[in-house]
């Protein structure tokens, strides 16, 4: 908790540095997509950074953040990567819009590796993707996963053919059980970019950077070392999987590949 309270305040304090609005200024949208469904998405407003795409980004665990609004406020659990990174995407001229579960995956922990990769995921993702083009008409779109959410990522963009410009992967999911997870997944399913993004230290079993760099000669990879000691467990977000102290360096590389532009391969 007190990590979490931390967190939050140098945020708050880096977004004013940097001249990045802070939540107060931050969108909750609802999005309907199936039938009785609804599928929450927090818009970052990039104040005066002109974005120059979109990514989605599709947390790990079961996806499922709580967005809410609280005192007229959004509210969200921000411990994973790609939320609490949502600053240094801004910082990198990148729109940043987090995804939630849907409103009928938020039992228990929220989404399972199976709906991830469904056509109910599908059709809530095509939802999604509308309403980023409407609001930010002419930007290229990415999906950007970490961890579970990478099984949503590779899924999703396997389907989704040039209805998107690229797939963002760090910390994947390639082991822990049977499909969908990705140690067997058909990675030519994809038609668009497609970058994988890893930690050497990777603790957690079912990520292991061993597998990342099998598809390096494929794929392009960036490979993270270094960081903040490990204060959750391996599979959490504050340890070498969730690229703990080493968040800017990371989605600043991201962002130049996604824009084209030289990016490094080693980060750290």
């Amino acid at each position: 908790m007190r990590v979490m309270r931390c967190l939050a305040g140098l945020l708050f304090l880096w977004a004013a540095a940097c001249g990045v609005p802070e939540a107060a200024a931050q969108k909750l949208v609802t999005v309907q997509s199936r039938t009785g469904v609804s599928v929450p998405i927090f818009v970052a407003d990039t104040g005066s950074r002109r974005a120059e795409a979109v990514v989605l980004l599709f947390p790990g665990g079961g996806g499922y953040i709580k967005l809410r609004e609280e005192g007229g406020q959004p509210k969200f659990d921000g411990g994973n990567f790609l939320v609490r990174s949502r600053v240094d995407f801004i910082r990198a001229n990148l729109q940043p819009i987090i995804v939630d579960a849907p409103s009928d995956q938020r039992s228990g922990d929220g989404m399972s590796d199976a709906f991830r990769a469904s056509a109910a995921h599908l059709a809530d993702a095509r939802a999604v993707i509308a309403e980023a083009r409407r609001r930010f008409p002419g930007l290229p779109v990415y999906l950007v996963g970490t961890s579970r959410g990478t099984i949503s990522v590779a899924y999703l963009a396997g389907a989704l053919g040039s209805e998107i410009q690229g797939a963002v992967l760090t910390s994947s999911l390639f082991g822990g059980g049977r499909p969908p997870v990705l140690g067997a997944f058909d990675w030519k399913s994809i038609s668009a970019p497609v970058l994988f993004v890893h930690h050497r230290d990777d603790a957690c079993r079912q990520t292991p950077y061993a597998e990342a760099a099998r598809l390096a000669d494929r794929y392009p990879l960036i490979s993270v070392k270094g960081g903040k000691p490990p204060e959750s467990g391996p599979c959490d977000p504050f340890a070498a999987h969730g690229f703990f102290g080493v968040e800017a360096q990371t989605v600043q590389a991201i962002a130049n590949w996604i824009f084209g532009r030289a990016f490094v391969k080693e980060v750290g």
